[in-house]
């Protein structure tokens, strides 16, 4: 991982155009190719970003006033230019592999479940292999639909928006694996949030409601009018 603290502004040029006006940021550059801006005043999120697979192209300034200008593009043509006016800080740092995320004890569960019902996914879905490992994590269910495709299913409590994110990189590598690819995925869990569920439609993930009393095979005690 690349850190970089810059007097820098931001202009991203795509499906849309946005301008980060100059300001001191954090600049993230990771071994997955992703590259993401960051402010003081707030969590996570970044101000803009760039998913992997990325290119990133460094030049120098084209005056006294600019230090350097990277220009990161993906494969849809889209670009991110980072105006660099004053560098304060550049350093590398190797984290090698990550083990990846604990899960807590019941979105283990759910995948040890849906593992052993993985037709609940659709009829003629077969497994793979749970915990299938990437060089970023393991993937929580590899498995087959019912034509024979590849499917790769990321298990949540709760779907937020971090979740198809995570769900998204694992695709990028997937997909690179001439044996596994074309790989899907679906992304599935106890209540997926909406904004979650509008992301992973608009990258072509498919989404679905895990019933964790029904995947546990208890009925539902209430009475029913038939």
């Amino acid at each position: 991982m690349r850190l970089v603290i810059a007097r820098c502004s931001v202009d991203y040029a795509g499906r849309l155009t946005a301008h980060l006006p100059s300001a001191p940021r954090l600049v993230l550059v990771k071994a997955d190719g992703s590259v993401s801006i960051h402010a003081d005043d707030r969590a996570y999120k970044p101000l803009n970003w760039m998913s992997p697979p990325c290119t990133v192209k460094e030049g120098p300034g084209d005056d006294g006033d600019t230090a350097a200008v990277w220009t990161v593009s993906n494969k849809a043509g889209e670009k991110l230019i980072i105006t660099m006016e004053e560098i304060l800080h550049d350093s590398s740092h190797e984290l090698g592999v990550d083990p990846g995320l604990i899960k807590d004890g019941v979105e283990a569960h759910l995948q040890e479940l849906l593992a052993d019902r993985i037709e609940t996914l659709g009829e003629g879905y077969s497994l793979i292999r749970r915990e299938y490992m990437t060089a970023i994590g393991p993937v929580d269910i590899l498995c087959r639909d019912a034509e024979g495709q590849t499917v790769a299913v990321e298990i949540k409590r709760r779907g937020e928006i971090d979740g198809v994110e995570q769900l998204t990189r694992y695709l990028e590598l997937l997909n690179r694996d001439p044996h596994l690819a074309p790989v899907r995925g679906i992304f599935a869990a106890q209540e997926i949030k909406p904004q979650a569920r509008v992301l992973a439609t608009d990258r072509g993930i498919g989404c679905t409601v895990l019933d964790y009393d029904a995947l546990r095979g208890i009925e539902d005690d209430k009475l029913r009018l038939f």
